[in-house]
């Protein structure tokens, strides 16, 4: 006899991001195959929504219009817009006379927790701890922790899916030389991601270090610069970039971030995939230029009075090792690449800008393992439609999303591509086209259209005519 099991769910999705939270906002009441609407059930260890929360510094803005909310470029009708939210908070009309085209980001915050909070079916405080399939039901089982008010165990449970979308997002990334130090409570080496919860105790110190060329670190600056006295600065930047450069925000330059390019990308060899990615940095870990302009104007700004601010920006330098000195000071060891020099620089604090790495699903996706296909990188094979390839055996799809940069390129993590992507997945998922996806996506034709070469034609050899007279 088998056991009972309660309904299953159509689509189970493990974290609840901005990417998934578009997925449920595009989800919600959809039906399935035309009959009963599509029943979904969202899980997240958080106890609610934020959107990097440690980076909401006063005035900064999304790198992208918006239109790239949750559902808007899948379907400008749904109630989960953005324009919905100001309409609902009764904001329509300041944000018109405001003519803003790109939101600062403490407003793109509060738009996803309204949406996060009115929602149903998404479960905060809930901890996937593994996930496996069930052949004899034809059913991903999904075992998890239901997590108290200060994160201790509470309850266990168990939920059963035809499908489930992994949305688990990216973590923080140290460099493994200040590892140590940032695990360390004794001196202040943080990440960009606890930037605001411990800005305060940054800017007490006497002299601090920014590492990272991207938008945070950039942002991270301007913040620190503008706080600290004329003169009395006392901040170094250091990237391993060759120059504080610009992102890539040209007109034709964003038709990267299109699904015409994510096609394009796909249907590439992996070789190509992998030589590809890193060459395109500048695409979307540049420095938006408003943000260089107005750190130029900072700088500029404090030296119209005589003398220079107390600030170095250096740009093509690595930290090879770093330690502490005595208990409240740190020395980075730098190189840097085209000097082929070595230097030391002791500071007080350090702020890690150095970016954010897709979460490792070995440890989640464990029970899956025998049925993942995966490429000579080891990494899992991901289809067109975002779907992780699986053994035949199982009958149920793992959609992912913003797990697949490997296979789908730099827009993989784009929040401007989120709702297409969502909208893909549920016209996968449901085998119909509730949200029909346009032809064409961008001016650029990405890649030559494969034609038949042309058969040479034979050569004539031409001869005079013979002369009869």
């Amino acid at each position: 006899m088998t056991a009972h099991l309660d309904a299953p769910h159509d689509l189970v999705g493990i974290g609840i991001g901005p990417f998934n939270l578009s997925l449920a906002a595009l989800a919600d009441g959809l039906p399935r195959h035309g009959a009963a609407p599509l029943t979904t059930a969202f899980y997240d260890e958080r106890p609610h929504f934020r959107w990097h929360p440690g980076l909401l510094i006063d005035g900064t803005t999304l790198q992208v219009p918006y239109l790239a909310d949750l559902v808007t470029l899948a379907d400008p009708t749904s109630p989960w817009s953005f324009l919905n939210h100001l309409k609902n908070r009764e904001r329509l009309y300041p944000f018109y006379f405001a003519q803003q085209f790109h939101i600062q980001r403490t407003e793109y915050d509060a738009y996803c927790r309204w949406v996060a909070e009115s929602l149903p079916g998404l479960h905060f405080g809930h901890q996937v701890d593994a996930v496996r399939w069930n052949p004899e039901h034809d059913l991903f089982e999904i075992d998890y922790t239901r997590l108290g008010a200060h994160g201790e165990a509470e309850a266990l449970g168990r939920a059963h899916a035809r499908h489930l979308v992994l949305g688990v997002g990216t973590a923080p990334h140290v460099p493994d030389p200040l590892r140590p130090l940032a695990e360390a409570p004794t001196v202040p080496v943080i990440h960009s991601a606890d930037y605001l919860d411990n800005r305060t105790r940054i800017l007490g110190a006497d002299h601090i270090t920014v590492i990272g060329s991207g938008q945070s670190g950039a942002e991270i600056f301007l913040d620190l610069l503008r706080a600290r006295p004329a003169g009395r600065e006392r901040l170094t930047w250091l990237a391993r970039t060759p120059s504080f450069a610009p992102m890539e925000y040209s007109k034709l330059g964003l038709e990267h971030f299109t699904p015409d390019y994510t096609h394009y990308f796909h249907a590439l060899p992996e070789p190509v995939r992998d030589r590809l990615l890193p060459a395109q940095w500048q695409l979307h870990k540049g420095i938006d230029t408003a943000t260089i302009a107005a750190i130029h104007h900072e700088l500029y700004s404090r030296s119209l009075h005589g003398g220079w601010p107390d600030a170095v920006l250096t740009p093509g330098v690595t930290v090879r090792t770093a330690g502490r000195i005595a208990t409240t000071k740190i020395e980075l060891h730098l190189d840097h690449a085209d000097q082929g020099t070595r230097s030391r620089l002791t500071t007080d604090a350090v702020v890690l800008a150095t970016g954010y790495r897709e979460r490792p699903l070995h440890r989640l996706l464990a029970g899956l393992d025998p049925y993942l296909r995966k490429d000579s990188s080891g990494r899992p094979r991901i289809d067109r439609s975002h779907r992780m390839v699986l053994d035949p055996a199982v009958t149920g799809t793992v959609f992912v999303q913003n797990g697949e940069r490997h296979t789908h390129g730099v827009g993989a993590p784009d929040l401007g591509l989120a709702a297409w992507r969502s909208a893909t997945i549920l016209n996968t998922l449901t085998g119909t086209d509730p949200y029909p996806q346009p032809a064409r996506t961008a001016f650029t034709t990405f890649g030559l259209e494969p034609r038949p070469e042309p058969h040479p034609q034979p050569t004539v050899e031409l001869r005079p005519l013979a002369d009869h007279a």
